[in-house]
This record gives structure tokens, C-alpha cells and sequence, in this order.
């Protein structure tokens, strides 16, 4: 099973996060008297394979969940910052905006197939 596994981390994870962890395992050997052993993220030697990919894998899909969730949280915010506005607009500040605007978030969200698109999204990336 460590075939397959190795092939789907290096095809998902970033080149630059590949990278970014060879040269900081080169930094760590070197730290240790040790002499530096691939230089580039295509030159990732054997025995120190997974320690590279795994973590350049993590770090890859926490980057892209945290788009994701930016791309998600944007809308929302636009949807606080007008019900707010037109709460004051109206004269209504004693009212929460939080109580009013999560039932559009959540119409928002409905209308939109927000599901849908977050799964298709995320299969997606994979292919």
C-alpha cells in the first residue's frame, strides 16, 4: 500500500511545498553534520520520501481549505455588512443583525446549492 499512497501525495501536494521540505530537512541534516541530500522536490530520496511528502501534503490541503472557506466567508460577510446598514438605515439599531441576516445566509446557501459546490469543489481538486 505505500506505492499508491506515495503516488496520490506527490501528484496532490504543491511543488513548493514539496520544496519548502526538502530544504528544510537539508537545513535539519546539515544542523546535524550530516551532508544535504536532494536538491530539488523531484530528488526526494527514498528514506525520507514520506517525511517530505506527508507534510507538504498537510500543508497543501490546509491551504486550499483555508481558500475555500475565504471564498465562503465572503459572501456571508457582504450579506452582515448590507443587513446591518439597512437596519440603521431604518432606524431599527436596537435590533441584532445577526438576526436577521442568518436566516438570507442560510436562504443564501439553499438557492445556491452551497452543498453541491463545496463537494464538487473539493472532488475536483483531485482530479
Amino acid at each position: 500500500g505505500k506505492e499508491p499512497m506515495r503516488q496520490f501525495l506527490l501528484k496532490h501536494a504543491h511543488a513548493k511545498d514539496r520544496a519548502w521540505f526538502v530544504s528544510l530537512g537539508d537545513r535539519l541534516a546539515v544542523a546535524h553534520g550530516a551532508q544535504p541530500q536532494a536538491d530539488t522536490a523531484d530528488a526526494i530520496p527514498r528514506d525520507q520520501e514520506f517525511g517530505v511528502v506527508l507534510p507538504a501534503f498537510v500543508t497543501s490541503e490546509l491551504k486550499s481549505a483555508f481558500e475555500v472557506s475565504f471564498l465562503i466567508l465572503i459572501p456571508f460577510l457582504v450579506i452582515d455588512i448590507v443587513v446591518a446598514n439597512v437596519l440603521v438605515a431604518l432606524g431599527l439599531s436596537m435590533i441584532q443583525p445577526a438576526t436577521v441576516s442568518l436566516p438570507l445566509k442560510i436562504l443564501l446557501f439553499v438557492v445556491a446549492d452551497g452543498w453541491y459546490l463545496i463537494v464538487k469543489g473539493l472532488v475536483l481538486s483531485y482530479a
